[in-house]
C-alpha cells in the first residue's frame, strides 16, 4: 500500500508528464480510496490560473486529486465521506493574516463594547458586572471607541468622558476598559489609585495622560501611558492561583477557536505572543488539541529575546498546526487614539504628530535578532512617518526581496513610499475592515488630501506590485472574514451607502487572494496552503453564495456551510446539506 508521501510523489511526477494528470490525478491503479470527496459546481482553486474544478479528493489530510467529478469518482471507497455542494462556493481555507488569538478568547470572557453606541451604555454594562463580582476584583473590558458613539458624553474633555460616572458605580472594583484599538484605555478612580496616578504623574515617553483643565487625570491613558494601569492589573493577576489563570487561558483559546471555525477560518496568524503562549501552543498542537492552524509572531523586547529567540522558532509542529517563525514589534500607535506617527500634524490636533512608541534603535535591535535567527520581522506601523521609518530599516537591514518582512497595518502612507513595498519585497499586512470602521473620522484626523492619496491604499499598493494580505486585527474588529472581504471590494460600511475613496478598492479575486494564497505567502506557507492543489493541506471553507459574483450586499448575508481542516469537518452549519 502506498504511503501518503508516495502518493504525493507519484502525483507530482504525473503533473510533470501531462496537464491531464494534474486534473485527474489518477496515475496508477492501486491508489488508496479517499477519506473525503468534495463535489461542487463551483470549486475555486486560487491556483496560478484561478482555475475552477468540480471535485477534490482528500486522503490523510492531504489533497490527493483535483479535477472533474467523473475522474475523482475513482477515489470513492466504502469509507469515503462525500460532500455535495450544489450552489455554494468551495474555497481554500480562509486565513486570518493579523489578529490576536488569545485576546479574541479573552474578549469573549469579559465585557465587549464593540457594538456599544454610547458611554452611558458602557457604564451600564459595568454596573451590571459589579453586581456579579466581589469587592476588590478587577473588571476588564474592551472595544469602546469615542468617535463611534451616537452622542457626546456629559462632562467630557474633548471627545472623552471623565471617570466620574464610571467611578461612582464601581467604587470598590478597579476597572480597566481598553479602547477598540488597544492603544488607549479607560480606568476608574480605584484603578488609578492602585496605579499611583495623581495630578503630579508626568506623561511617559511615547504616551499621554488625558487631563482636565485643573491637571487631573480624567481616566484616559494613551499609548505608553497605559503601562502604569496595566502594571497594577498585572499585580492583581499575579496574586491569583496559577492553575486558575491557566484554566482561564485555555478556556479563552477554546472560545477563540470556536469563533474562528464558525466564521470559516482554517488558519490564524497571531500578531504577538509571549514565551509562555508559544510553549502552550506548541504543546496543544503536538497533543492534537489545537483546533485551528496557528502561526505566531514572538513578542518581547530585544533584551528579553536576544539570547533565546531561536529557541522559540518552530515550524510545522503537530502536523502543521503550529508555527512560530516571526518576531513582532511596533513603532507607533493607532489613529483613533491619536497614536499614529505622522509626517505632518493631525488636522484635528494642530501641532501634534502622534507617538513614536518604540525607539527606532530598539526596532533595529529586534530586526538584528530576526536576521540572526532567520525569522520574519513584523512591525506595527500605522502613520505615514511610522511606515517610512520601517521601510528605511528594511532597506538598511536586508538585501534580498524574499525575506517576507511585513508591515502590520500600513494604513496611512506617503505616496512616495507606496512603491517601496514592492521594491523591497515588504508585505503590506492590512485589515480592510479597519478602513470602513475608521472612515467616519479618518478625514477629520488626516484631512481630505492625505486621506485620498494615502489612507488604506490597497489599489495603489497592488498596482505597484506589492503583496497585500488581509485580516481583522481581532478583537479590535469582529474576526468575520466576510465582513472584511466586503470592505475590501466596496470600501463601504454596512450601514452607509457612501464608499470611502472607492478608487482604492480591491477586485473580488484580489480580495480572495488576500485571504488565501497571498496570506499563506506572507507566512512562508504558500507551499502547503492557500490554494486547492495536489499535495497541499486539505483545508477548505465552503460558503452558501459565490462571493466572487453575487451582489455586493449579498456578501454580508453569506453563510459558512463548512469549515474543514486536515480533511476533517470542524464546523458544519445547521442545514440539510
Amino acid at each position: 500500500m502506498l504511503s501518503m508521501y508516495s502518493i504525493k510523489s507519484l502525483n507530482m511526477f504525473c503533473i510533470l508528464i501531462t496537464t491531464t494528470c494534474l486534473m485527474h490525478a489518477s496515475c496508477g491503479s492501486d491508489k488508496q480510496s479517499a477519506d473525503l470527496i468534495i463535489v461542487g459546481k463551483n470549486i475555486q482553486t486560487v491556483n496560478a490560473s484561478n482555475e475552477k474544478v468540480q471535485a477534490v479528493a482528500v486522503k490523510d489530510g492531504i489533497i490527493q486529486a483535483v479535477g472533474d467529478s467523473t475522474a475523482i469518482a475513482s477515489w470513492m471507497g466504502k469509507e469515503t465521506r462525500k460532500i455535495n455542494i450544489a450552489d455554494g462556493l468551495v474555497l481554500p481555507g480562509l486565513i486570518e493574516a493579523h489578529g490576536h488569538f488569545s485576546n479574541l478568547g479573552k474578549g469573549k470572557q469579559n465585557l465587549n463594547f464593540l457594538r456599544s453606541n454610547s458611554w452611558e451604555e458602557i457604564v451600564s454594562m459595568v454596573a451590571k458586572k459589579t453586581e456579579k463580582v466581589q469587592p476588590g476584583e478587577w473588571i476588564y473590558g474592551r472595544g469602546w471607541h469615542q468617535d463611534k458613539w451616537d452622542s457626546q458624553p456629559e462632562n467630557s474633555v474633548g471627545t472623552y468622558p471623565t471617570h466620574n460616572s464610571l467611578s461612582d458605580i464601581s467604587p470598590d472594583n478597579p476597572t480597566i476598559l481598553f479602547h477598540a484599538s488597544g492603544h488607549s484605555l479607560f480606568a476608574n478612580k480605584k484603578a488609578m489609585e492602585l496605579a499611583g496616578i495623581s495630578s503630579e504623574t508626568p506623561d511617559p515617553s511615547g504616551g499621554h495622560i488625558i487631563r482636565d483643565a485643573s491637571g487631573n487625570a480624567i481616566g484616559v491613558f494613551e499609548e505608553r501611558a497605559m503601562k502604569s494601569i496595566q502594571s497594577a492589573y498585572q499585580e492583581y493577576l499575579d496574586k491569583l492561583p496559577p492553575e486558575e489563570l491557566d484554566r482561564k487561558w485555555h478556556e479563552g483559546i477554546e472560545l477563540a477557536t470556536q469563533e474562528c471555525l464558525e466564521k470559516g477560518l482554517t488558519s490564524f496568524q497571531d500578531a504577538g505572543s509571549h514565551f509562555y503562549e508559544i510553549e502552550n501552543y506548541k504543546s496543544l498542537a503536538n497533543e492534537g488539541k489545537l483546533g485551528i492552524r496557528l502561526w505566531a509572531m514572538l513578542r518581547h523586547s530585544s533584551e528579553e529575546m536576544k539570547d533565546v529567540a531561536g529557541d522559540y522558532k518552530m515550524i510545522g509542529e503537530g502536523n502543521n498546526f503550529f508555527t512560530c517563525r516571526a518576531i513582532k514589534t511596533e513603532v507607533d500607535g493607532a489613529l483613533g487614539a491619536y497614536g499614529a506617527w505622522l509626517l505632518k500634524p493631525y488636522d484635528d490636533k494642530p501641532g501634534f504628530v502622534g507617538q513614536n512608541t518604540t525607539e527606532i534603535s530598539e526596532v533595529e535591535a529586534i530586526a538584528d535578532i530576526a536576521i540572526a535567527n532567520d525569522m520574519q520581522l513584523c512591525v506595527h506601523a500605522i502613520g505615514d512617518k511610522a511606515n517610512q521609518e520601517v521601510l528605511n530599516i528594511i532597506e538598511r537591514k536586508v538585501s534580498s526581496t524574499d525575506h517576507r518582512w511585513r508591515i502590520e497595518h500600513a494604513q496611512h502612507l506617503h505616496p512616495d513610499d507606496i512603491p517601496r513595498f514592492a521594491r523591497t519585497g515588504t508585505i503590506a499586512s492590512m485589515q480592510a475592515i479597519h478602513c470602513t470602521s475608521d472612515s467616519p473620522f479618518v478625514v477629520t484626523r488626516l484631512g481630505e488630501e492625505r486621506a485620498r492619496v494615502g489612507a488604506y491604499p490597497w489599489r495603489s499598493l497592488l498596482d505597484s506590485g506589492a503583496k497585500v494580505i488581509n485580516g481583522t486585527d481581532t478583537p479590535v474588529e469582529d474576526v468575520d472574514p466576510l465582513a472584511s472581504y466586503y470592505a475590501s471590494v466596496t470600501r463601504k460600511r454596512p450601514d452607509h451607502a457612501i464608499a470611502f475613496f472607492p478608487e482604492q478598492a480591491m477586485t473580488r479575486m484580489e480580495a480572495l487572494r488576500s485571504y488565501t494564497i497571498d496570506a499563506a505567502y506572507g507566512a512562508f506557507e504558500d507551499h502547503i496552503k492557500g490554494s486547492i492543489e495536489v499535495g497541499k493541506l486539505a483545508d477548505f471553507t465552503i460558503l452558501d453564495k459565490d462571493i466572487l459574483k453575487c451582489e455586493d450586499r449579498e456578501i454580508l448575508d453569506t453563510k459558512v456551510l463548512y469549515t474543514i481542516i486536515d480533511g476533517k469537518i470542524k464546523y458544519k452549519a445547521d442545514t440539510n446539506l
